[in-house]
């Protein structure tokens, strides 16, 4: 270790300003549920643990699929569209809004957050901001999503990128930092019959 000093304070971090969008009792129950029920629900009851993530004020569309393991910090701030797929492990650290459209894919072990800190700010000031997923998109494994990101219609991002910028509709995206590298073809299903 060195003795240089450091460039926060983090006896001065502050976050009585957020708004967690409930009353802490609230959120300690939902954490509780979240603990307890979806670990505990066999694979195929995506109809109960949609029901409860309902229940706490997620807006969650028809046929979505959601494995037990996936975690969610604040329902009430997630909306998930119709036939969407929430694969195991995933974390949608929500606190401000993340929006999944339709058909979307978010694969294994991917972290969608929308907090981060002011790395200026001697008291390392939290900083949030809103994720939009649009319909179509498939977020591979294991990916990063950062705050303020918004992913176009019909984008694929590959395995473990890093997504801290917004990528363009029908595009092909990978690395970290992500970048846009080819378009997504859409293949005629009149082909394969």
């Amino acid at each position: 270790m060195t003795n240089d000093q450091p460039f926060v304070d983090l006896r001065k971090y502050d976050q009585s300003w957020f708004d967690r969008g409930r009353p802490s009792w609230y959120i300690l129950f939902w954490w509780f549920v979240q603990a307890i029920a979806f670990p505990l629900t066999p694979q195929p009851l995506n109809i109960l643990r949609s029901a409860l993530l309902r229940l706490f004020g997620a807006r969650i569309g028809k046929g979505v699929l959601i494995r037990p393991t996936a975690r969610f910090t604040y329902p009430w701030k997630v909306t998930i569209g119709d036939y969407s797929w929430i694969g195991d492990n995933v974390v949608l650290y929500s606190l401000e809004q993340i929006h999944i459209g339709e058909h979307c894919v978010i694969s294994q072990k991917s972290y969608l957050c929308t907090g981060s800190h002011d790395l200026q700010d001697p008291a390392f000031g939290l900083k949030t901001a809103s994720i939009t997923i649009n319909n179509g998109v498939w977020v591979a494994a294991d990916c990063f999503v950062g705050p303020g990101v918004q992913i176009g219609a019909n984008a694929v991002i590959g395995a473990r990128s890093s997504v801290f910028t917004n990528m363009p509709s029908g595009q092909v995206c990978w690395g970290s930092p992500c970048h846009p590298k080819t378009v997504r073809i859409k293949l005629d299903p009149s082909i394969n019959s």
